[in-house]
């Protein structure tokens, strides 16, 4: 049963390498705009706020968005298994750049323990960030911080990277918690699972 599970969720959906689609997307962007004038460089320090950046990007993708305020920016970007929702918030205190990226996990209270060791595993393998579970919002949260301290800027490269980073991770990871939390599928063995699908070496 836990075979045909996994089986299940991967015959209908086969996860893209979204980072490799976010860069050719605005490699084309940027190379349909040499002739206007406009380019998304690297900005000076001080010259484009990173969530103007962040809402063009959004915007180029059409990605659906909402620019909550000046320093903080809410999308939803449709992957392979589900929708995620991701906000990036401007810390000018720390000047800090943070990304979240949710979706929803209510998993059965006997299996949160095998959810936490499937998060420590995950966690292991995650090099741009990490997983948390906020439980009262029942909500699995991939978070990561990109630190820009002493008047650094970031790229359109950098943000658009991160963003892809984030949809990734979730991406290789979500089959790996249903099966652990609605599959009873052991975290070694889910993870395993999930990963070896997800780089085609199953």
């Amino acid at each position: 049963a836990k075979t045909i599970l996994f089986q299940q969720l991967t015959k209908i959906y086969t996860p893209p390498r979204l980072s490799q689609i976010l860069r050719q997307g605005l490699d084309q962007w940027e190379a349909s705009t040499k002739d206007t004038g406009f380019m998304m460089r690297a900005p000076t320090s001080g010259s484009i706020h990173p969530i103007d950046i962040v809402e063009t990007l959004a915007t180029h993708h059409e990605w659906d968005f909402d620019r909550v305020g000046d320093d903080q920016i809410a999308m939803a970007i449709e992957g392979a298994w589900r929708t995620y929702s991701l906000s990036l918030a401007w810390s000018a205190y720390d000047e800090t750049l943070r990304i979240i990226c949710t979706f929803d996990m209510d998993p059965p209270e006997a299996r949160m323990p095998a959810l936490y060791h499937a998060m420590t595993l995950a966690n292991e393998e995650s090099w741009h960030g990490a997983f948390t579970h906020w439980q009262a919002q029942k909500m699995m949260v991939f978070r990561y911080g990109l630190n820009l301290a002493g008047g650094a800027s970031a790229s359109a490269q950098q943000i658009d990277d991160m963003v892809g980073a984030a949809v990734m991770a979730c991406e290789r990871f979500y089959p790996a918690f249903q099966l652990v939390c609605w599959g009873n599928e052991d975290p070694e063995a889910a993870m395993t699972m999930a990963m070896d699908e997800a780089y085609g070496t199953a």
